[in-house]
């Protein structure tokens, strides 16, 4: 089985958050795949369906960022799946705001969600869907940044790079991560998404 694991905090209030981008992604396959994020175990929302051949499950947890380890480490006790079944999308202080980047490993970068992801797995060697969100303006804790909704203006970047991450996330499946990270790792990652017209 292949875990699509989306980061973010849950609860309405961090909703539309920078930090809730790896959330948005998986609401858009839920949407695209017609699966409905309605089981609820290892304190997370769950969807399981079948695409291209793979038994696939949709993942948000629910135990808040800094915690999402926890909820990795019992889905893989509890379904027998490794670290390298996991494919992890979260936001990025480092890349431009609609900016998408994949890896197959790493550090966490900062990033509370992954370092507690390799610390609950005890390793790194699981794939990485990351979206741009921008560095904070200056004197601005990067920590009160990620808990702050998007500008409206930034709003208009990031629907198009949550759906092209989540078209990213098809291709790892489809097409294996090589040729995914050949695909949207070359100039056009470091460019942003084309903005949603009209916002």
């Amino acid at each position: 089985m292949r875990v699509i694991m989306g980061l973010g905090n849950p609860g309405g209030r961090y909703e539309k958050t920078r930090h809730n981008a790896g959330f948005r992604v998986i609401d858009e396959l839920a949407i695209r795949w017609g699966v409905q994020l309605s089981q609820y175990e290892c304190s997370s929302r769950l969807g399981r369906t079948g695409w291209y051949g793979e038994h696939v499950c949709l993942m948000q947890p629910q135990t808040y960022m800094n915690r999402s380890g926890e909820a990795a480490a019992c889905l893989c006790e509890t379904y027998q799946v490794q670290r390298t079944d996991f494919v992890v999308v979260s936001d990025d202080l480092d890349l431009p705001l609609g900016c998408l980047r994949i890896k197959r490993t790493g550090g966490s970068g900062g990033h509370g969600g992954i370092a507690s992801i390799m610390a609950a797995l005890a390793g790194s060697d699981f794939a990485r869907i990351k979206i741009g969100i921008g560095r904070p303006p200056a004197r601005l804790d990067p920590a009160d940044f990620v808990l702050q909704p998007f500008t409206r203006d930034e709003e208009a970047f990031i629907l198009p790079a949550a759906q092209h991450a989540a078209t990213a996330v098809e291709a790892v499946l489809a097409e294996g991560l090589d040729r995914a990270m050949a695909l949207f790792n070359g100039a056009d990652s470091m460019r942003p998404a084309s903005p949603v017209q009209g916002e």
